[in-house]
């Protein structure tokens, strides 16, 4: 699924990776990427809203694993708290990946929603994401290094699935990430975005869909999830998609995308207009 040929070596098990910045790191997704990624042998700094949970989960991983472990108490749908972790990004040189795994979703149309609630999760899962991208990428750059990684959802090739702001807002992410990769593959910067579909974390609860209402065989583990992102990373893949069973469909669905681009922009309207 990636544009890359390489194919990178999984690292080896308790080898020092530097730093991982992980956020939404409390429970679901981020809790699990945490506790694969220390088991590889990274650092952690674990950002999300509820201390409880982040000062337990750094305890446990702290025990099992050796790892360093900070946590950040922070709500990324307030721009104070979104400068606190760019800073962050920005000065401690030990960090070598980010998962911006932080986001909310919704399940109602548009017209059911509250327009607050939707400005909220733009502010999340967009603009968060990318001032966070924005301060971790130039210090890669300058260490000529290191892994972004973006979750978005099936919902960025399917946004009719759900919440319609919701799915423009993974849309981005998918976009700014194959945007980013293209712009710093040559400068040692990996940059990978996952697209899972229903997985069975908290996220639905929020969205008003509780995840049982749901046909069980959509529904995927965070813990296997993470693990099929983490061996498409491994893999070289750019966009992973751990439940599609055939890689081909994806290339198939960039290549027709692709096919487009030379008739994108001309100087003048294609001829079933009939512009004079």
């Amino acid at each position: 699924m990636s544009a890359s040929t390489a194919t990178p070596a999984t690292p080896g098990i308790n080898a020092h990776q530097g730093t991982a910045l992980i956020t939404g790191a409390s429970s679901g997704i981020g809790a699990v990427y945490a506790d694969r990624l220390a088991r590889r042998g990274y650092d952690l700094i674990l950002v999300a809203r509820n201390r409880d949970r982040l000062a337990r989960l750094a305890e446990r991983l702290t025990s099992e694993t050796g790892r360093s472990v900070e946590i950040v108490t922070a709500d990324l749908g307030a721009d104070a708290d979104v400068r606190r972790v760019e800073t962050l990004l920005r000065t401690d040189a030990s960090i070598t990946l980010l998962v911006n795994n932080a986001g909310i979703g919704a399940a109602g149309t548009l017209l059911q929603s509250d327009a607050d609630k939707m400005a909220l999760m733009i502010a999340l899962n967009v603009t968060a994401l990318t001032r966070l991208t924005y301060a971790a990428a130039h210090g890669l750059v300058a260490r000529g290094k290191g892994t972004i990684i973006n979750i978005a959802s099936i919902v960025a090739v399917a946004p009719e699935l759900l919440n319609g702001v919701y799915g423009g807002s993974k849309a981005f992410v998918l976009a700014f990430t194959q945007s980013l990769q293209h712009e710093l593959a040559d400068q040692g910067v990996r940059v990978q975005a996952v697209l899972p579909g229903a997985i069975r974390t908290a996220f639905w609860d929020v969205a008003g869909q509780p995840v049982e209402n749901l046909p069980q065989d959509w529904v995927m583990s965070a813990e296997d999830l993470v693990d099929a992102a983490l061996s498409g990373l491994d893999q070289g893949e750019v966009v992973t998609l751990p439940s599609l069973p055939d890689a081909a469909d994806w290339h198939a669905f960039e290549a027709a995308r692709a096919a487009l681009g030379p008739n994108l922009s001309r100087s003048v309207p294609a001829a079933r207009f009939r512009v004079a």
